[in-house]
């Protein structure tokens, strides 16, 4: 990726311009369409021969981090996007004149295999959808174990088509289904793109809660309301709680070169390796006890992280029921 966009190695604290690039630009007229098929690529984490890898890898159990593997999962998003893109008119000792950038990534499920630090990980990946400068993009990862390839996790990213100076959209190859496979997989993409939408207008900013969110508040408000008074200022902890406020970290991250992308900015993939690590530790010390991971419902990235930042991450127990925690994490830059 870096010899296709023109990075070299080393840091810089101004990274080399890329303004020379923006004249080679497509239009959607240049550019032709594409198959899921033609964007399909895998590849493999070999933890079964590199024992360098395996202690990058490895948690204190044995198992293979999960934090690790997003952000693995994040870097090979935008390799898909880079399989996707083609531009026939471009003379090949040009520069791709693209940045690929994370906007969010939809719900993650976790199977219930436990992946081992040195067995084989491959990570497989295809442009789904496509809009006008937008791709999403369906990455799964599987490890080999005794012959067989086990299911870890599926996540779909929704990746954004910037030009080469990260200044303005650009367009991308629209997608022209190969088989009835695709097909479908395709109006799958136009049904979550617009439950994203709908999503997106439910937001508590702009709509009431609804009644089902109504009655999860007031039976929270009945059990940590006295009733021997109608001081609204005078709350009772049950039996077996916590207080909400008892319930959250916080973590300060300085951003270091290692994680940056090709404009000096913090790429999502670190962001998200840091924010689930934050809400394991955070769901640990609430539990007190080990958490396993089920599900990320979402991941959102609001604005670009300069190189050099400092990352502030609060991680806060928001909801419990019987053995389940649901831990949200927010990232600002300080």
């Amino acid at each position: 990726m870096m010899e296709r966009i023109g990075l070299e190695h080393g840091y810089t604290p101004i990274p080399p311009s890329r303004e020379h690039l923006l004249k080679y630009q497509p239009t959607v007229r240049d550019l032709p369409p594409r198959s899921m098929a033609d964007s399909f690529t895998s590849a493999i984490i070999p933890l079964s021969t590199s024992k360098t890898l395996q202690d990058m890898y490895v948690s204190y159990l044995g198992h293979v981090r999960f934090g690790r593997l997003m952000q693995d999962m994040d870097a090979f998003a935008v390799w898909v996007c880079h399989q996707h893109i083609q531009i026939p008119n471009l003379d090949k000792n040009i520069h791709l004149p693209y940045t690929f950038v994370t906007i969010m990534v939809d719900k993650i499920d976790f199977s219930s295999f436990r992946p081992k630090a040195n067995c084989d990980i491959r990570l497989s990946g295809h442009v789904s959808w496509v809009g006008t400068s937008s791709m999403e993009i369906v990455v799964w990862l599987e490890q080999e174990f005794e012959g067989k390839y086990n299911k870890i996790t599926r996540a779909l990213f929704l990746m954004a088509a910037r030009n080469a100076t990260n200044t303005g959209p650009a367009p991308v190859n629209q997608i022209e289904p190969g088989n009835e496979n695709e097909k479908n997989i395709l109006i799958g993409g136009e049904v979550r793109k617009k439950k994203r939408i709908d999503i997106q207008k439910q937001s508590l900013l702009k709509v009431v809660p609804s009644m089902h969110e109504q009655s999860i508040m007031h039976e929270i408000f009945s059990r940590i309301t006295r009733k021997d008074t109608i001081q609204l200022n005078k709350r009772i902890l049950p039996p077996n709680g916590k207080w909400m406020a008892d319930c959250s970290i916080m973590n300060t991250i300085p951003c270091f070169p290692e994680y940056r992308n090709a404009h000096n900015k913090i790429f999502g993939g670190f962001i998200m390796k840091t924010a689930l690590e934050n809400s394991w530790v955070c769901a640990y010390l609430h539990a007190k006890s080990r958490p396993k991971l089920e599900t990320i419902c979402d991941i959102s990235f609001e604005k670009p992280v300069d190189v050099s930042s400092f990352l502030q991450m609060h991680a806060y127990v928001i909801y419990t029921e019987l053995n389940y925690i649901v831990v949200m994490v927010v990232a600002d830059v300080l």
